[in-house]
């Protein structure tokens, strides 16, 4: 960025720094918009499918501790039409401070 706006154009200061031109006007329109190179958050930001149900899972943790991974999975395709693998659930569950491991009955 140094390079471009001491006057250099975008091609030459791709060329001296050995980078795309592309890579300087990705750089240039970045700190634009933000005012700063920092690398924008990798990953979901939290808007997944569950989002919306998570007092409704609380909730039925609330009312069936007990309540299996694979029956609230089912619960929530059932009552939601919301069709998501045991893990997603399992790592909301996990989220939300309510996962532990269970001991085997007998054990």
């Amino acid at each position: 960025m140094a390079l471009v706006e001491e006057g250099h154009t975008h091609t030459a200061a791709a060329r001296q720094l050995r980078v795309s031109i592309k890579f300087v006007n990705d750089m240039v329109r970045l700190k634009r918009e933000t005012g700063a190179l920092a690398p924008k958050r990798q990953g979901n930001p939290g808007r997944g499918k569950l989002t919306c149900v998570t007092a409704w899972v609380r909730d039925q943790i609330a009312n069936q501790p007990d309540l299996t991974i694979d029956e609230l999975a089912a619960k929530l395709e059932a009552q939601h039409g919301l069709q998501v693998h045991r893990s997603s659930v399992g790592r909301l569950l996990h989220r939300l401070g309510l996962s532990h491991k269970k001991r085997p009955a007998g054990g």
